[in-house]
Parts: structure tokens; C-alpha cells; sequence
């Protein structure tokens, strides 16, 4: 029986760029628009405040328990399900002239059926130094992938690696602007796992990309990223789709408190993925990659100190 060889796909990805870049301007645009124009939706981490965790005995009735708090002069409290029908998470806005367990206290008072799980408190100053640490901590690692790429390959590599990173964080940060999803700490973790996996899946198809300049001399450059997209193609797909399995698990069965985590790692490992393709390529591409680029330099007089 004759072995089964593998056909490589042969998508023409670089002929739809142009389309491909239209749309990346316009979501990445739209999701500036949002940030500028909703802002985020900021958990207790980062504006200060009162995290309770309550447990009831039998399914909690969200809606009286809300408005149960609002007559209490808490009307500014969130309430939702906390991972079963019997728990409720409450966050209430900073609190002036209220310790933890004075408020623990008239909480108990008003929902008597409640047994108190869990108390946090955060201060303002507290939630101000975690948004500056946060977008220092992006900062940071987006140099750092500059100068990684830019050491492994070239500052025209890098320049696309930046491209495809900070798109795929646009986007992330664009849904949570436009849909006012919570985002606290667990989301800006998410967000910083999405630059590591975006820039994963980026250098593999790098590497193949400088593979086929230096081995295929006469075809044109736009031909050659085109090939290293499709030959890269098989392990991008299962990586993304194991990956986006996985999140999607933790999405149903991680709990409210990881619903947040496990939305932002789905949207990135999905943007990463387009990105990987079209963003990071497209940008090398109209950087004007050559062959040239690929070589190693070759030291001034290499040649004479060769000779006997």
C-alpha cells in the first residue's frame, strides 16, 4: 500500500491583505473609540472598595437581594451569582467612615438568611498603584518583545511583532469597553497572556518565513510569506483550536470569578491567531523584507584573514 503524503494548503492569504488590513484599521479604530469614549468598567481591585462573598441555603433571589441593599443606602452595590445559584458576590464603592466588620454587620442585618463566606476591602490608593503597575507591566513586556524578536531576527520582524501584539490587545481591551464587562485584575492577567501567546504564534511563522527567503532565491518576497503562512498553517490551527478548547472549559466551569480571565484569553487566542497571519506578515511585507535581510553580515575583511 502506497504511503499517503501530505498536500500543503495553498491559501492565498497575502492576495487578501489588503482587505485583511482594511479590516484590522477599522475594529482597531473602533476599539480606541470605545476605550476614549466608555472607558472600562473597573472592578474593586482598581477603584478601591468592598468585596462580599455571601451562601445562601436555597437558590438566592438576586433581584430582592439588590433592592433589599438599595433601601439600605447601598443602592450603588453589584449583585450576581457567584458559581452556584446559592452563592452571591456584592461589591459595594468605597465606603467612607466603614470598617470591614461594622459593614459585614449591617450586611448579616439585612439578608438574616446569608452566612458571610468572605470580606475584602481595597483601598482607592491600593487600586490606583495596580492600574499604573499594569500598564507599566505591558509597557515593559512590549519592549521586551522588540528587542527579542529584533535580536533573533531584524527590526523589521520586530516592528511586525509590535504590530500583531498591540492589535491583539486593542481588540481584547476594545470588547471590555464596548460591552462594560468588569475588568479587574484576572482580565489584566488574561491580557498579558494574550502578548505571550500572540508573539508565540508569531515567531513560528517568522522562522519559516526567514527559512524560505534564504533558501527560495527567484521567488518574490510577497510569494515566500505566503508559503511560510501556509506551511505553518496545520500547527496554528491546532494550536489555537486546543487552546481556545481549553479557555472555552474554563469559561463554563471556572466560575464567575474566572468568567472575566477565561472571555479575554478566548478573544486573544482568536485575534492572536488572525493576527499571526495577517498583521504581523502584512507589516513585514510592506517594511520591504529582502533575502539580504536574512544573511548574516559579513565582517570588513573576513575574506583576506581567510586566506593562507
Amino acid at each position: 500500500m502506497a504511503e499517503k503524503t501530505y498536500k500543503e494548503p495553498n491559501f492565498d492569504f497575502m492576495g487578501k491583505r489588503r482587505i485583511a488590513v482594511l479590516l484590522t484599521v477599522l475594529l482597531t479604530l473602533g476599539s480606541l473609540a470605545a476605550i476614549a469614549v466608555r472607558g472600562f468598567n473597573f472592578g474593586v481591585d482598581f477603584t478601591g472598595g468592598t468585596l462580599v462573598e455571601l451562601g445562601f441555603k436555597s437558590p438566592a433571589d438576586v433581584e430582592s437581594i439588590r433592592s433589599t441593599l438599595a433601601r439600605a443606602e447601598f443602592e450603588s452595590a453589584t449583585v450576581q451569582l457567584f458559581g452556584t445559584p446559592n452563592d452571591v458576590l456584592v461589591r459595594l464603592p468605597p465606603l467612607a467612615d466603614v470598617a470591614p466588620a461594622e459593614l459585614s454587620h449591617r450586611i448579616l442585618e439585612l439578608l438574616p438568611a446569608a452566612e458571610m463566606r468572605r470580606i475584602e476591602f481595597v483601598g482607592p490608593q491600593v487600586g490606583e498603584e495596580l492600574a499604573e503597575d499594569g500598564v507599566l507591566a505591558m509597557l515593559l513586556a512590549t519592549a521586551g518583545i522588540f528587542v527579542y524578536v529584533m535580536l533573533r531576527f531584524t527590526w523589521k520582524f520586530s516592528v511586525g511583532a509590535i504590530a500583531a501584539t498591540t492589535h491583539d490587545v486593542i481588540i481584547t481591551l476594545g470588547y471590555f469597553a464596548v460591552t462594560q464587562a468588569e475588568f479587574d485584575l484576572t482580565v489584566l492577567a488574561a491580557v498579558l497572556t494574550v502578548l505571550g501567546y500572540s508573539l508565540n504564534d508569531t515567531v513560528v511563522v517568522f522562522d519559516r518565513v526567514r527559512e524560505n527567503l534564504r533558501r527560495k532565491r527567484k521567488e518574490p518576497v510577497v510569494q515566500i510569506i505566503n508559503s511560510a503562512i501556509n506551511q505553518t498553517l496545520s500547527r496554528t490551527i491546532i494550536t489555537a483550536g486546543e487552546a481556545f478548547l481549553v479557555v472555552l472549559a474554563l469559561f463554563f466551569f471556572g466560575g464567575e470569578l474566572l468568567r472575566g480571565f477565561s472571555t479575554a484569553l478566548m478573544i486573544g487566542v482568536v485575534v492572536g491567531t488572525y493576527s499571526s497571519i495577517y498583521v504581523a506578515t502584512a507589516t513585514v511585507a510592506a517594511l520591504g523584507i529582502t533575502r539580504e535581510d536574512m544573511l548574516p553580515v559579513q565582517k570588513e575583511g573576513a575574506t583576506a584573514d581567510d586566506r593562507p
